[in-house]
């Protein structure tokens, strides 16, 4: 099935891969459209509450205005992308299928990127590495 190359690439990212993990886990226990459109849309949701935790993480961890101004302008731009992207899997044209496990998929990679992304901005702006994970 061509989704497990996309999943093997969303898998390799690390970031959120707990939530990988259990989609791969939840597709492989199920056998419809309708099943995965459910497996997708319970992977989407953990993603997008990392995302958030991630957020909160790195906006706190800034100590200047300025900073935080410019994060909070990217993210928005970013929010903007996240929403337009993988589009043309979720159009009809790959069928269902793409509907349902590639467009979780490629949706899934770019979310996590972004998880990686603002962790990133937590740990430069506070070198001691426990400030990031109990914050």
């Amino acid at each position: 099935m061509a989704i497990l190359g996309l999943l093997s690439g969303v898998l390799l990212l690390g970031s959120a891969s707990s939530a990988a993990d259990i989609w791969q886990q939840c597709i492989g226990n199920t056998a419809t459209n309708v099943e995965w459109g459910g497996c997708s849309a319970t992977y989407l949701k953990r993603l997008d509450d990392g995302l958030n935790a991630a957020w909160k993480k790195a906006y706190a961890s800034l100590d200047d205005e300025q900073s935080r101004a410019s994060l909070l302008q990217e993210q928005r731009a970013w929010l903007k992308f996240r929403d337009a992207s993988c589009q043309y899997y979720a159009n009809g044209s790959f069928g269902r299928e793409g509907q349902v496990l590639h467009f979780a998929a490629c949706r899934g990679a770019i979310i996590e990127a972004r998880i990686t992304d603002l962790n990133g901005v937590c740990s430069t702006a506070h070198q001691d590495s426990n400030w990031c994970e109990t914050h």
